[in-house]
């Protein structure tokens, strides 16, 4: 594949991550199957895509790209725990924001 069909792949993903992430948080519990289905898939193909442009790139494992690791897999976590702290949710909602917002920056800045 092409590194912008991996671009587009990965960006396509996160935001359908983020976004059932944060619908989690308000969802009924109906819904808990199908959104932890979409946003398994979606955590997937974040990670493929993510480590796809790595290779395409030949960058191998930088540190900003860990950082996006810890923040991916934070977030990957965060569906789940939202229907199970539901009182807790304006925490984690924070949480989920902070680390989207830790994703993005080390895309722009790369400080190492």
């Amino acid at each position: 594949m092409t590194l912008t069909t991996y671009l587009v792949l990965h960006l396509s993903s996160v935001i359908v991550l983020v976004a059932y992430t944060f619908y989690a948080f308000a969802a009924p519990e109906e819904t808990r199957r199908r959104v932890l289905m979409i946003t398994g898939v979606a955590t997937l193909l974040v990670l493929v895509s993510g480590f796809g442009m790595l290779h395409k790139q030949h960058l191998g494992l930088p540190g900003w790209a860990i950082v996006k690791f810890v923040c991916w897999l934070g977030m990957s976590a965060m569906a789940g725990v939202a229907y199970r702290r539901r009182a807790q949710a304006d925490l984690f909602m924070l949480i989920t924001l902070v680390l989207a917002i830790t994703a993005v920056a080390m895309v722009f800045v790369r400080p190492f």
